[in-house]
C-alpha cells in the first residue's frame, strides 16, 4: 500500500470532518509545503490558491516561524496563562503595534471562534446590553454566540444562544436596497441598520459585529462610507463596533488590518489565521483601552487553558518580524493590483460564467452566474466540476456556494499567478 493510499484509509476510518456528510468525503492526501505550494506523498504538486482555509499567508513552511517555533519549544513549551511569559508579552507587543491606537491589551484565545465568543462577552459586559447584530451573509465561527451570530446556512441547526439579530449588509450585485451604485448602496444599507437599531431598541444593543470584508460570504468590499457610517450609527446610539478581521487581518488585503482602507477605527479586533499563518492554533482580541479598563478591578470570567501558548506566541513573532522584514503586506497590495486584479478582469471578459470580480490584496472571489442578464448563479454540480478540473490541472481551490475565492498567500509571486490564471481559464473552458 502506498504511503498515500494509508493517509487516505486513514482519515476515512478514524477522521470525522467539519461541515460534511463523512460518507461521500474523498479528500485530497497533502504530505509537504512550501510557499505557494503543496504536494502528496507521490510527487503531485498544487499551486495552493485556498491557502488552506484563507490563513496560510505567509505561506507553507517559512523558515523564520517553523525556527521561532522549534527554539521556543527547547526553551519553554507550554505555561498556564496565568503566569508571565517573555514570548506571550511580545506577540501581544508586536500586533498592538500595528494595530495602534486606541488599542491597549490583547486577549489570546486558540482561534477565531473563541475570539469572536470573547469579544461579545466583553461587549455586553461593558455596555450591560445583550443584543448582538451583525449581518446575514456572514460567518464568525463555530462556538455557541459565534455560530449565531454567523449569517449563513450554518447558524439554523446551532441557534442555542441568546440576544442575536441579523440584518443585511451591502452587496451590490445582488442589492437588497434596489441600489444601482455604489454610493446608493451604502445610504440605503446604512438607513437599513440604523432602522433595525431602532426597531430592536439602542438600549438593549451591546455590539454590532462585522467582518471588515466578508470572506466566506463572497468577499464584499464595502462600498464608500459604508464602514465610517456604521461607526457613527455606533457612537450615536454607544453600541461596541467589533470587526472581525480573522480571515481578512494581517495581509490578506495588502493592509495589515483590512480596516486601515476604510476610514473606521473599531472597539474591538478580532483576530486568528494570519497572524501566524496558523503554525500553530491562535487567535484573539485586540481591545481599546476603554473596555479593557471596565476589567482593572473587575473579574473577567472568561479564560482557556492554552491562552497565549508559548509556541503559539513565538510563531506570532516569527511570522510578523518576517511580513515585515520581507515586505510580504506590501507583495500582496502589489500582486493584488498589478497582476491579479487585470488577470481576473481578463477572465471575466472571455467567460461569460464569470458575473462579478471583486476583490483587493490576495483577497478575490469570482462569482459564477448561468446568465449575466439574470444573474442566476450556477448550479452546485458546476462548482464541484470546476474544483475537479482545477485540482486536476494542479491547482487547489477555494469554493463557496456559487463562487471560486482567489486566495493565495500573500508570499504568492507574479509567475504563480500566472500560472493560476492558466489554469483558471483552461478549467472554465472544460465545463462551459
Amino acid at each position: 500500500m502506498s504511503t498515500n493510499q494509508r493517509a487516505h484509509d486513514l482519515d476515512r476510518q478514524y477522521v470525522f470532518h467539519s461541515w460534511s456528510a463523512q460518507a461521500a468525503l474523498d479528500p485530497l492526501v497533502i504530505a509537504g509545503g512550501s510557499g505557494s505550494e503543496v504536494w502528496d506523498f507521490e510527487g503531485n504538486r498544487y499551486l495552493d490558491f485556498s491557502s488552506q482555509l484563507v490563513n496560510v499567508n505567509i505561506g507553507h513552511q517559512h523558515p523564520a516561524v517553523v525556527k521561532a517555533i522549534q527554539d521556543q519549544a527547547a526553551t519553554l513549551a507550554t505555561v498556564a496563562p496565568a503566569a508571565a511569559n517573555l514570548t506571550r508579552g511580545e506577540a501581544a507587543e508586536r500586533i498592538l503595534a500595528r494595530a495602534g491606537e486606541p488599542f491597549s491589551k490583547v486577549f489570546f484565545t486558540n482561534g477565531g471562534a473563541d475570539a469572536n465568543e470573547n469579544a461579545i462577552r466583553m461587549a455586553r459586559l461593558h455596555t450591560g446590553r445583550d443584543t448582538v447584530l451583525s449581518t446575514y451573509r456572514s460567518y464568525h465561527g463555530n462556538t455557541g454566540a459565534a455560530i449565531v451570530a454567523t449569517g449563513d446556512w450554518r447558524r439554523m441547526p446551532n441557534q442555542y444562544a441568546r440576544g442575536h439579530v441579523h440584518f443585511f449588509g451591502p452587496y451590490l450585485y445582488r442589492s437588497e436596497f434596489w441600489a444601482s451604485t455604489p454610493e446608493e448602496e451604502s445610504a440605503r444599507a446604512l438607513h437599513h441598520l440604523e432602522r433595525v437599531i431602532q426597531s430592536e431598541g439602542p438600549a438593549t444593543i451591546a455590539a454590532i459585529l462585522l467582518e471588515t470584508v466578508p470572506g466566506t460570504a463572497g468577499i464584499m468590499i464595502p462600498p464608500p462610507g459604508y464602514l465610517a457610517g456604521v461607526r457613527a450609527l455606533a457612537d450615536k446610539y454607544d453600541i461596541v463596533l467589533i470587526l472581525d478581521e480573522v480571515m481578512c487581518g494581517f495581509g490578506r488585503t495588502g493592509r495589515w488590518f483590512a480596516f486601515e482602507g476604510y476610514d473606521v477605527v473599531p472597539d474591538l479586533i478580532t483576530f486568528a489565521k494570519g497572524v501566524n499563518s496558523g503554525y500553530v492554533p491562535v487567535g484573539g482580541v485586540a481591545i481599546s483601552a476603554e473596555i479593557a479598563a471596565d476589567f482593572d478591578e473587575n473579574v473577567f470570567p472568561g479564560g482557556l487553558t492554552y491562552s497565549g501558548h508559548p509556541l503559539a506566541a513565538a510563531s506570532i513573532i516569527g511570522a510578523l518580524d518576517a511580513m515585515e522584514s520581507e515586505g510580504i503586506v506590501e507583495n500582496a497590495r502589489r500582486v493584488g493590483a498589478e497582476a491579479l486584479a487585470p488577470g481576473l478582469a481578463e477572465l471575466q471578459e472571455k467567460h461569460p460564467l464569470i458575473g462579478e470580480v471583486r476583490g483587493e490584496g490576495v483577497f478575490w472571489a469570482l462569482e459564477l452566474v448561468a446568465d449575466r442578464g439574470t444573474r442566476e448563479p450556477v448550479a452546485p454540480a458546476l462548482i464541484g466540476q470546476l474544483k475537479k478540473e482545477l485540482l486536476a490541472r494542479g491547482l487547489l481551490p477555494f469554493s463557496a456556494d456559487n463562487r471560486i475565492h482567489v486566495v493565495p498567500p500573500c508570499v504568492v509571486t507574479d509567475d504563480e499567478v500566472a500560472r493560476a490564471l492558466a489554469i483558471y481559464d483552461e478549467a472554465l473552458l472544460a465545463v462551459r
